[in-house]
């Protein structure tokens, strides 16, 4: 069943991590890949690291523009990936953030409206769009409420446009913590940091963003799934 031969995917944000590793696993598949980010510097970094054939595009999710010439220089689209974060979030209680930080989180939610907005009417009729939220939505430690309130709105969205774009189809994916670049400003830590950080998860790792790729192929390849939300954690959410 996992066979994207003569499918065109794009995935907003497919320069680095998930995105890349999305990106990368559906062309092994057979799809023709777009892959976009904002930064040209990501795109080039991507580009050492993906096969050629993948088409790399600029664009942003707070640029309508730029999104609407990578879908209509795609389309029609088969299947469309929003993993492009597209915010500045602060780790902090709720009650030491200001109003502007708290709802500069957001700019991640609305960057997801964008490419759903503008993106879906170049699916085809059974395509998919695939979403990305992250365990806070459900699972919230102190000084992520921004992060938990943003994931559990692409979470709501998600459901809503199941039932109002059917039969295309829409679902979203749950990280928990990826080893992604992210988390490289931990510098020569980040291995101690991860240990410690995995003691808390019942597969006593963090994940690969190649592990989520394989979630997000899943909802692209499986038609029978639409409105829903895999947890891709290692047990996190687990009580």
């Amino acid at each position: 069943m996992k066979d994207l031969s003569n499918q065109k995917v794009v995935v907003i944000g497919g320069t680095s991590g998930i995105g890349l590793a999305t990106a990368i696993a559906a062309f092994e598949l057979g799809a023709e890949v777009y892959a976009a980010s904002r930064s040209e510097t990501s795109i080039e970094k991507a580009k050492s690291k993906a096969p050629g054939e993948i088409k790399f595009r600029v664009a942003d999710t707070h640029d309508i523009a730029s999104l609407e010439a990578v879908f209509s220089e795609a389309g029609p689209i088969n299947h469309l990936v929003s993993a492009a974060t597209g915010a500045n979030r602060t780790m902090a209680p709720f009650m030491e953030q200001t109003a502007e930080q708290f709802a500069e989180a957001f700019n991640k939610f609305w960057g997801y409206t964008n490419v759903t907005r503008h993106g879906v009417p170049h699916l085809v009729e059974d395509g998919s769009l695939t979403l990305v939220s992250g365990t806070p939505a459900r699972k919230c430690n102190p000084g992520m409420s921004s992060l938990s309130c943003v994931g559990s709105a692409v979470e709501a969205l998600g459901r809503a446009l199941a039932l109002e774009i059917a039969p295309k189809r829409v679902n979203v994916v749950a990280p928990g913590i990826i080893d992604t670049a992210m988390f490289d400003w931990m510098g020569d830590n980040k291995e101690a940091t991860f240990e410690q950080m995995s003691k808390n998860i019942p597969l006593r790792r963090v994940g690969k963003p190649e592990e989520l790729a394989n979630a997000i192929i899943f909802f692209m390849t499986t038609r029978y799934v639409t409105g829903t939300t895999v947890d891709v954690d290692g047990g996190t959410l687990l009580p």
